[in-house]
C-alpha cells in the first residue's frame, strides 16, 4: 500500500496538478474505509483471548472479589473455576459460592439460575439444602408489601417448603420455617386488605370469603382476631345472626384477651342476637 502511494506522488510532477489531488482523496478514502478494520484488529488483540489459569487461582480471586465487595465480579470468578476446571472440587464449591456472591449482590435471578444449576448437577452435596436456603432467601429479599403482587411470597414458600420437606434435619431449615411463617402472616394480610375493601363497599359475601380464607388457610397468623371479627360484622350485615355469634363466640374463646373480642361483643350486644349458635357451622368444625 505505501509503494502505491510513493508512485502516486511521482506521477502528480508529471501532471498540472489535477491528478496528484484525485490521487490524494483515493488514498485517503482507503484509509478511512479500513481504519475500522484495522483497529478491530489491533485493539481487540488478547481481549478475548483465553487466559488458563489455576482452580486455586481463580478461586482466590473470587475470594478477594467477595471481600472487596465485588460480587458480581466474585461471581463470575467463581464460573470461571468450573468453566476452566469442571473436574476439579474448587469448581463445585465455586458453584454454590458464585449462587451467594449473586445473593449478596441483589442478582437474585442470577443467584437462582446458578444455584439451581447446582443443585441439578450434584443432587447428592452437603451444600444442597444451603443452595436450597438461598433460592428461599432469593425470593423472600423480593418480597413486597401486602398492597402489592405476592408472586415472590409464594415462590418463597414454596422453595423453603421444599427445603423443610426434604431436609427436615438441615441447620437451614429451622429459620426456613421462621420464614415461611411471616410469608404466611404477609399472604394473610394481603387477604384481610381485599376483604376489608369488599366490606367498605358494601360487598359482604365478598368480604366474608377473604375473611373465612384467613380463618381457614392462615390459621396460626396474627390476623385471625380481626378476621373473625370482620366475620361478625360482616354477618351481622346480612342478617345471618347464628353465623356472626358463632364467629363472636370462637374469638372469645380462642382470643378473650384481643382487642378484637371486645369489639364483637359489644356489636352483639347492641344487635341482641339471641339466636343459638349453629352447630353446622364451619366454624365449629375449624375450632
Amino acid at each position: 500500500m505505501f509503494a502505491s502511494i510513493t508512485g502516486l506522488k511521482s506521477a502528480g510532477h508529471a501532471s498540472a496538478g489535477r491528478r496528484l489531488p484525485d490521487a490524494r482523496r483515493l488514498v485517503l478514502a482507503l484509509l478511512v474505509a479500513l481504519a475500522p478494520l484495522l483497529a478491530a484488529c489491533g485493539g481487540n488483540s488478547g481481549a478475548d483471548d483465553y487466559v488458563e489459569r489455576t482452580a486455586e487461582e481463580l478461586f482466590s480471586e473470587g475470594e478477594q472479589q467477595m471481600a472487596a465487595g465485588n460480587h458480581e465480579d466474585a461471581a463470575r470468578a467463581f464460573e470461571e473455576v468450573e468453566r476452566q476446571h469442571p473436574y476439579s472440587q474448587l469448581a463445585v464449591r465455586g458453584q454454590v459460592l458464585a449462587g451467594y456472591a449473586y445473593y449478596e449482590g441483589q442478582l437474585y435471578e442470577e443467584a437462582i439460575a446458578a444455584l439451581r444449576t447446582f443443585i441439578e448437577l450434584h443432587p447428592g452435596n452437603p451444600d444442597v439444602p444451603y443452595a436450597h436456603y438461598l433460592i428461599g432467601m432469593s425470593y423472600y429479599e423480593r418480597i413486597s408489601d401486602v398492597g402489592r403482587d405476592q408472586e415472590m411470597t409464594q415462590e418463597a414458600l414454596e422453595s423453603f417448603g421444599e427445603l423443610v420437606r426434604r431436609y427436615p434435619d438441615s441447620e437451614y431449615s429451622r429459620d426456613a420455617e421462621l420464614k415461611m411463617d411471616l410469608a404466611f402472616d404477609h399472604l394473610a394480610g394481603k387477604e384481610m386488605e381485599i376483604g376489608r375493601y369488599y366490606q367498605k363497599r358494601g360487598e359482604f359475601v365478598a368480604a366474608i370469603n377473604r375473611f373465612r380464607a384467613v380463618v381457614e388457610n392462615y390459621d396460626t397468623t396474627t390476623h385471625v382476631p380481626e378476621a373473625l371479627h370482620r366475620l361478625t360484622e360482616s354477618y351481622l350485615a346480612l342478617g345471618v345472626f347464628q353465623e356472626a355469634q358463632e364467629a363472636a363466640a370462637v374469638l372469645g374463646y380462642n382470643y378473650p384477651d384481643s382487642v378484637w373480642y371486645q369489639r364483637s361483643y359489644a356489636l352483639m350486644q347492641q344487635e341482641e342476637a339471641g339466636a343459638p349458635a349453629s352447630e353446622g357451622s364451619w366454624l365449629t368444625g375449624l375450632f
